[in-house]
């Protein structure tokens, strides 16, 4: 509805009864990243029906070698993963990132992740210095409280 519109059933109607209460919140345009396991045309084209037929999806792309299903439009993720699993196929979120830097190692090595692809990581906590003295002190001979193994 244009301002001008709103600013006059504001006047009229007084700020509390404005027609702005009738808007619903706009979802927020996003891209869903699936891994999708399709053997074959027919998993493919039902994953691909499944998918195109939900409210807000704009473009369906499948690309069956990598397993990968990429969802554009007004859409939630969890949705589109739930709306991809109630076709019967093991779906899951895209689990790989990119990884372009050859002079470092990789953060988590997957044998079936795509080529220039590896698995995504949450970051783990660095050990902090106190910790690292207090786990090596652990197994020490100058230690009387250590473990009486060693």
């Amino acid at each position: 509805m244009g301002g001008t519109l709103r600013f006059l059933s504001d006047v009229l109607l007084g700020p509390g009864n404005s027609l702005r209460r009738h808007n619903k919140k706009r979802k927020q345009f996003n891209t869903v990243e699936l891994k999708v396991r399709m053997d074959c045309d027919g998993c493919e084209l039902k994953v691909r029906n499944a998918l195109a037929t939900m409210k807000g999806a704009q473009s369906v792309e499948i690309n069956r070698k990598q397993q990968k299903v990429t969802v554009k439009g007004f859409v939630e993720p969890q949705r589109v993963l739930r709306r991809a699993q109630s076709t019967g196929k093991r779906a899951e979120l895209w689990p790989y990132v990119p990884y372009t830097n050859p002079y470092m190692a990789p953060p988590a090595y997957d044998k079936r992740a795509p080529a220039g692809h590896v698995r995504k990581v949450d970051a783990v906590m660095p050990v902090t210095a106190g910790q690292e003295e207090r786990l090596a002190t652990l197994f020490s001979d100058d230690n009387p409280n250590a473990c009486s193994v060693m």
